[in-house]
């Protein structure tokens, strides 16, 4: 059974501008440094979430290869197994593909490009076969940007192949279902499918385009990426307001949705009417379920393709993943989409 995801490895051919975002904006911290013939790498670690900015050797390793394909963005998500060799069995069993892997791991074919290297629980939480040189711990910069969990992945998919993707790491990794939404806004429309490992601790947001409607901005990350990947990570966070107010000073650009949106929001969330000056102040969306609410907020993409975004959400006991405002998200990134096209014409 797989159980949690140990680091995420990030490929760019621009290592110190993702370096320098990733602690500057977000706080991570340099932990360990490690090379080999394909890459150089430094693991960065913000609480329980570690992530490996790997940069190519060379122009026809791996990661070289994946740069010029795809640009930058996630190569790698890594599961810890509980039992890894019935694990790699009932992966064989649903006929995925299995890729070369360093001794004591395995590794499995994702979505796209992107593939899964499979880890027994209790290894080291760095990708293995390097040999690891560990810095000197940090202190955190910034208290309230305290990372507390890696809360789920969100994964773009071409549209006509969600389903199949969704019984795939169903029936293949053990990540069964656990809520689907159908999103409309205007000419375009989008669906999603999350799926979730019994731990709760591995959790993806696979989402396509419909493609009965017009193109909008799933289909370009597609476009720009060249296929399925990683569109953001979902940072759990414990105060999101002090934390976007203190990413913004650091030079964090987050997206904004529009302005009736805390218009009609106490409508849908009546516990949050002290609070809405405040989450009108720092852009923060809300959402509630029947288990409680939560508060979340998407950066806009920091890296040249747009290949890759950030999120911060704040869980006040809520389980779902804000389904009132991905009609939200979508309006903002709509008119980033927008505003971007007009600038390059």
């Amino acid at each position: 059974m797989f159980r949690d995801i140990p680091y995420l490895d990030l490929v760019t051919d621009d290592p110190q501008s993702v370096i320098g975002y990733l602690s500057d904006q977000l706080a991570f911290a340099p932990a360990a440094r490690a090379a080999d013939a394909d890459r150089q790498a430094l693991a960065l670690r913000n609480g329980p979430v570690t992530i490996v900015v790997s940069s190519p050797v060379g122009a026809h390793g791996p990661y070289a290869k994946h740069l010029d394909r795809h640009g930058a963005g996630i190569i790698d998500v890594p599961m810890t197994s509980t039992d890894l060799d019935a694990d790699v069995r009932r992966l064989v069993r649903s006929a995925t593909p299995m890729l070369p892997a360093p001794a004591g791991a395995a590794r499995a074919a994702g979505f796209g490009p992107v593939v899964h290297t499979l880890l027994p629980v209790g290894a080291d939480p760095l990708p293995p076969g390097l040999s690891w040189t560990y810095l000197p711990e940090q202190p955190a910069s910034r208290g309230a940007l305290d990372i507390q969990a890696l809360d789920h992945i969100a994964v773009c998919l071409p549209g006509g192949t969600l389903q199949q993707t969704a019984d795939h790491y169903a029936d293949a990794f053990g990540l069964p279902r656990y809520s689907s939404e159908y999103i409309e806004v205007g000419a375009q429309a989008m669906d999603s499918v999350v799926v979730r490992s019994p731990s709760g601790a591995i959790t993806f947001t696979l989402i396509e385009p419909d493609l009965s409607h017009a193109p909008g901005q799933i289909d370009e990350f597609l476009d720009r990426h060249a296929g399925a990947g990683v569109q953001h990570l979902a940072f759990l966070v414990d105060d999101i307001v002090t934390a976007v107010r203190q990413g913004r000073d650091a030079g964090i650009s987050f997206l904004t949705p529009p302005g009736v949106y805390y218009e009609t929001l106490l409508e849908r969330v009546t516990s949050l009417r002290d609070r809405i000056a405040d989450l009108r102040d720092t852009g923060v969306l809300a959402d509630c379920d029947e288990w409680g609410y939560l508060l979340q907020i998407f950066t806009r993409s920091p890296y040249p393709r747009r290949t890759l975004f950030y999120e911060l959400i704040q869980r006040n006991d809520a389980r779902g993943f804000g389904s009132a405002n991905i009609r939200a998200l979508y309006e903002a990134v709509e008119r980033e989409r927008q505003r971007e096209s007009t600038r390059t014409r």
